[in-house]
């Protein structure tokens, strides 16, 4: 593509030579992926800056750089008041406006998210779509799997990953859209067909610097759709029993479609029976009223198959379609997951990492365990400092026994990690362990018949970050070794 014709999109800019004819091959902002012919824009990170690497870019080919102030090159620079902008609207029409091709559906908020893009997943693979996935876990193009490194990628792997995905004909694409890509503009130029909104608790505090700035960041999703009233139907979904969600309705022009358990919604659960292997409810919509039978356990998972079923409503899918769909789920891996070998004792590995996920999860577990709970469980390091010794006060007051160890620390020291949960709880109320696969094998080996041992905080990660490396450890494998160990030794 010319280069004058991505110059057509923007209209505030300065160019230091001419670009008559200048041909771009590609579109990049880490210099170390530049090759000969390629645009290289130049991006301020939070660790980064790109302009320090404008002369690298150019020794491997660039034909040109876009930067936000004059560069020591001998080839043409653009200069612009935003490089992160210009860069959004040049992938979106480089790749051709790929979002204009699928519906493509955002889902913020704390907890929920990674759930409802797999349970949507299942929702439009019923109803006959092709589906794509872009979350924590990984990138999904129909039923190839693809690495990623934050839960919402960057622009150009965004737009790039749609043009894919349109061209393997997927109809419909998920999004899990965190609040640092929000902030970041990381999801500039796409066109979403549906926000979805959650549930609001604390966390990332260690990025936002309050509460309400994490709030506003969320509710960018919303008012980012758009103000113009056009042919192609837009929604917002939002959670009317969460305190924060009238902040979403008011920041969406467009249709919203509210769910909930406690107050009054359009799409209500009712007659709610939780069970050890699954949940009954009536779930009431606009339309009618269905009966939904899931295995699915816990309130938790109620709030994300009502938020999946207003999404899906929005689409259009038929009720039946939807019903059929919650009958078959398996879930999401490290969610609520059960690892399970004939032992008399039950074992769960969950995600959970905020304090309202994981008193979710112990409150979903005390409504079916028979015996006693006990709950291996630390802090990220690196992160939100505040919710440590509220995580602690929960694991302890949700559980019969409490096993605090270390999460993934990161660059910082576990047993300083633990010392900050500690400030949450009395002495004496709970075990210390920091090496995790230790604590996960002392959690298993007291367990006795009837009880459950959850497993918290990293789900379905397959790793541990120490010190800035990764090694492999993976909650599941570690808890089922275990649990074989024991079964041997018994």
């Amino acid at each position: 593509m010319l280069l004058s014709e991505l110059l057509k999109t923007i209209t505030f800019y300065q160019l230091t030579a001419s670009i008559d004819g200048l041909n771009i091959n590609e579109l990049k902002m880490d210099s170390r992926n530049v090759q000969k012919g390629d645009l290289f824009v130049c991006i301020k990170g939070t660790a980064v800056d790109g302009h320090h690497f404008a002369g690298e870019a150019a020794e491997k080919g660039a034909c040109a750089i876009v930067a936000e102030r004059p560069l020591p090159v001998n080839i043409p620079v653009i200069i612009v008041p935003d490089s992160k902008k210009v860069l959004a609207r040049f992938a979106y029409h480089f790749y051709g406006h790929p979002t204009r091709d699928l519906r493509l559906i955002g889902i913020t908020g704390t907890n929920g998210k990674t759930t409802l893009t797999y349970l949507l997943e299942e929702i439009f693979r019923y109803h006959q779509e092709q589906t794509g996935i872009i979350g924590t876990i990984q990138m999904k193009i129909k039923d190839e799997t693809y690495p990623v490194q934050n839960t919402t990628p960057d622009v150009l792997f965004l737009q790039k990953s749609f043009r894919k995905m349109v061209s393997k004909g997927v109809t419909t694409a998920m999004m899990e859209v965190s609040s640092h890509a929000l902030d970041q503009g990381r999801v500039f130029g796409c066109d979403f067909d549906i926000a979805v909104f959650t549930n609001l608790t604390q966390d990332h505090l260690d990025y936002h610097k309050n509460f309400d700035d994490y709030l506003r960041a969320k509710t960018l999703l919303f008012s980012q759709m758009g103000n113009v009233y056009s042919n192609r139907p837009k929604f917002a979904v939002v959670n009317r029993d969460d305190p924060h969600g009238e902040y979403f309705i008011k920041s969406t022009p467009y249709e919203t479609l509210t769910y909930g358990i406690h107050n009054e919604a359009d799409v209500k659960a009712e007659n709610i029976e939780l069970k050890p292997d699954g949940t009954v409810f009536t779930m009431k919509t606009p339309k009618k009223s269905i009966s939904v039978h899931t295995p699915l356990a816990g309130e938790f998972s109620v709030y994300n198959l009502l938020a999946a079923a207003s999404a899906a409503i929005c689409a259009g899918v038929p009720l039946s379609t939807i019903q059929k769909a919650f009958e078959k789920t398996k879930g999401v891996p490290g969610r609520f997951e059960s690892v399970h070998v004939g032992q008399k004792f039950g074992v769960i590995v969950d995600y959970a990492h905020t304090p309202d996920s994981l008193k979710n999860v112990l409150k979903t577990i005390q409504s079916f365990v028979q015996g006693k709970v006990r709950v291996v469980v630390g802090c990220g390091g690196d992160r939100d400092r505040d919710k440590r010794p509220k995580m602690a006060n929960i694991a302890v007051s949700y559980s019969d026994e409490a096993i605090f160890t270390s999460d993934n620390p990161r660059s910082e020291d576990p047993m300083l990690i633990i010392k900050d949960m500690e400030k949450g709880v009395e002495k004496g109320s709970y075990l210390v362990e920091a090496d995790r696969r230790k604590a996960i094998e002392k959690a298993i080996d007291q367990a006795e018949e009837g009880d459950i041992v959850l497993i918290a905080g990293k789900g379905h990660e397959t790793y541990q970050e120490i010190n800035g490396v990764r090694y492999d450890f993976d909650d599941r494998k570690v808890a089922l070794e275990m649990i074989e160990k024991k079964l041997k030794e018994s």
